[in-house]
């Protein structure tokens, strides 16, 4: 017979179990608030579950979405600062959502050497944005997808081999990435794993599996630090980001469990297409 805190655990831990709940709510917000906030926590599980699949906080899908798909549907648009702040929560709950079906292939060394000096680029990158114009925010967010794009499809048939054995790579660059992307991602309110994804495949070489589940932890804990930054200069919508966050809880989950599923070229094959697809939308957004 099973041990009681043996079944509570299970119940706990179940799959479906922040599906129900996230979308009950969700469907509470549709009827008693706002349509916006409906569609947002759609959007909100799209870009989750791209992050559970592949390891990214889903900002790369989230902020073109969110600047796009509104006024389609006759909404008023939100701006990139909005679009930003709001999108920094839901990357913080889809990869901590995600990050529970990846947790054995999380490294300890490798999240304390890119990690740490994420969060604290993160945190100030949060602060700096608050100052800084929008269209600037607009152009880093398309020049990091760009990047990224460039080196998950043109690099993709280069990267490590999966393998058991200890895990070697070179923590002062590692340390340095993870500063140049946490100030970044801190800016246009990302997680910043569709640019660290590539640079831990292709310049630190590590093996896909360990970057899928390093790279949800090391963003979960950038984003909440990029978060606190624009919570301390106002620019969160709370509301908002609460209807992103009861889609991201059960899409991050559902992502996380088609990842074990599927073939891990497919996985870099799949976000270069997605990163690609947003860097021309976004730079001819720009420019025209």
């Amino acid at each position: 017979m099973a041990h009681p805190a043996g079944r509570t655990f299970a119940f706990l831990t179940h799959p479906w179990l922040p599906l129900v709940a996230a979308w009950t709510a969700m469907i509470g917000l549709i009827v008693v608030e706002d349509p916006l906030l409906g569609l947002l926590a759609l959007l909100g599980f799209a870009g989750a579950f791209l992050s559970g699949m592949v390891g990214v906080g889903g900002a790369i899908m989230m902020i073109p979405l969110l600047l796009y798909v509104p006024p389609v549907f006759g909404l008023a648009p939100l701006g990139i600062r909005t679009v930003s702040a709001i999108t920094i929560v839901q990357v913080a709950a889809a990869s901590l959502a995600s990050l529970a079906g990846h947790v054995p292939a999380v490294d300890r060394r490798l999240f304390a050497s890119v990690g740490l000096s994420m969060i604290v680029a993160a945190f100030l990158g949060g602060l700096a944005s608050a100052f800084v114009e929008p269209a600037i925010l607009e152009a880093v967010f398309a020049a990091m997808a760009l990047a990224a794009a460039a080196m998950m499809l043109l690099l993709r048939d280069h990267t490590a081999p999966e393998s058991d054995a200890a895990l070697r790579f070179n923590v002062p660059l590692a340390i340095t990435l993870g500063a140049g992307v946490g100030l970044m991602a801190g800016l246009i309110g990302a997680g910043g794993a569709f640019i660290l994804i590539p640079l831990m495949l292709y310049v630190l070489r590590i093996p896909m599996r360990v970057v899928v589940g390093t790279s949800l932890a090391i963003v979960a804990a950038s984003a909440i630090a990029g978060l606190v930054g624009k919570a301390m200069t106002g620019q969160v919508d709370w509301l908002l980001a609460a209807a992103l966050v009861v889609g991201a809880l059960p899409g991050g989950r559902l992502g996380s469990h088609v990842s074990h599923r599927t073939r891990v070229t497919w996985l870099a094959t799949i976000l270069g297409i997605v990163i690609a697809l947003v860097a021309v939308v976004m730079w001819f957004e720009i420019l025209t």
